[in-house]
């Protein structure tokens, strides 16, 4: 965009409001912040200018504080409280240590207004304003204010984003499209941890269809924003819009998500029937390997893996693996300990002590890369059979995808 053109029209830079919906309230609690500027009775969006790093900083926060000002009054002139979100490159907001920033919010809101913004920050933090930045956000927070992270797609951001205290974490549900199912997949469980560890909400951004918001739903999103909601406009909506849309949409989700956990309840309660008989009716084998041979034979259209381990995670039989038609032997894995898996020890102790089986999470297979489930069941109080379910077996049960 043409950066002087911007800053010689600066009345014709004008904030756009986007708003954003809660997951528990089924309403609007705040609105973001964006930047338009008007041509040829268009408005285009101030995106590039802002993350055009040729054009002086100077020249990027005039214009960010002129279009901050604007929508302040704005809000102000509404009348109603919601949660006001600014976006600001963390680097540039360094540029004079966050005052003019803070001086901007003084200005048009009273102190105890403070704790309505919410600063949405980009991931692109110079190493050398890491440390100041950290200051000045716990400075802020002093205030109310609250901290978001928006574009978080770099991994090697994760671990100084936690040192700052989001209260906010932004998830842009369009990586879903771009990067694909399993690889985002990935990112967001990561994100997911992150934001429960240091107790910040997830808001899923870029929603443009049902599928997404439910997506954004079962993945423990509490704030949702994008078009399928409400576009970005000049004007500020009724909060409670979308009340009744909102409370269908949950009580479909609800309804086709416990549907899929109840159908994962009676697989779970039918493979603990059948290897309970199984391992009662059959005689005394002289070995695991002996033992899981008969079981692979009755699983071969369920599981494509069978083994034996003990309670601190060791193997004591080898693999039973199908391929290529045929049931393996893999001896080499006898005496391999696999208790630095997630979850391993935790399920071992469930199992002992209610005496039942255990139907894994979808995960990916370490060497095949499908995703399976894993079904442990125990054999005594020291060793547990584990069976590896084969995708195309979920795939036939598709509620256990």
């Amino acid at each position: 965009m043409d950066a002087d053109n911007i800053l010689a029209n600066l009345d014709r830079v004008v904030p756009f409001f986007q708003p954003i919906f809660s997951a528990d309230q089924h309403q609007v609690i705040g609105y973001e912040i964006l930047g338009r500027f008007e041509e040829n009775s268009e408005y285009k969006s101030l995106g590039p200018f802002f993350q055009d790093a040729t054009i002086p900083e100077e020249y990027r926060i005039e214009v960010d504080n002129y279009l901050l000002e604007v929508a302040l009054e704005r809000i102000k002139d509404f009348g109603e409280e919601f949660l006001i979100f600014i976006n600001r490159d963390p680097n540039l907001l360094m540029f004079d240590h966050g005052e003019q920033f803070m001086e901007t919010l003084k200005q048009h809101l009273e102190l105890d207004e403070l704790s309505r913004v919410v600063l949405e920050l980009s991931d692109t933090i110079d190493i050398d304003n890491f440390e100041p930045l950290q200051h000045v956000l716990a400075y802020y927070k002093t205030y109310g204010i609250k901290v978001a992270f928006d574009h978080l797609g770099d991994h090697s951001q994760l671990d100084k984003i936690a040192q700052l205290s989001p209260n906010i974490l932004k998830v842009n549900v369009e990586q879903m499209r771009i990067s694909g199912g399993d690889a985002y997949q990935v990112v967001l469980f990561s994100l997911s941890m992150l934001a429960r560890k240091i107790g910040a909400s997830l808001l899923f951004e870029n929603i443009e269809t049902e599928y997404q918001l439910r997506f954004a739903w079962k993945n423990g999103g509490r704030y949702y924003q994008g078009y399928f909601l409400s576009r970005p406009d000049l004007l500020f909506i009724d909060k409670h819009k979308l009340r009744e849309k909102f409370q269908q949409e949950c009580q479909n989700f609800i309804s086709y998500e416990t549907k899929k956990l109840e159908a994962v309840y009676e697989k779970t309660q039918q493979f603990n029937e059948e290897i309970n008989t199984f391992l009662k009716v059959q005689k005394r084998y002289e070995s695991h390997e002996e033992m899981l041979k008969v079981l692979a034979n009755k699983l071969e259209k369920v599981c494509f893996r069978l083994y034996v381990c003990d309670d601190q995670g060791y193997q004591t039989s080898p693999n039973i693996l199908y391929k290529d038609g045929e049931w393996l032997i893999q001896k080499s894995y006898l005496n391999s300990n696999w208790s630095w898996r997630p979850y391993f020890l935790e399920n071992i102790i469930k199992m002992r002590n209610e005496k039942t089986g255990i139907l894994s999470d979808l995960y990916s297979d370490i060497e095949t890369g499908e995703t399976i489930r894993t079904f442990s069941y125990p054999i005594n109080n020291k060793e547990y059979v584990f069976l590896d379910l084969s995708y195309s077996y979920l795939y036939e049960n598709d509620a256990l995808l």
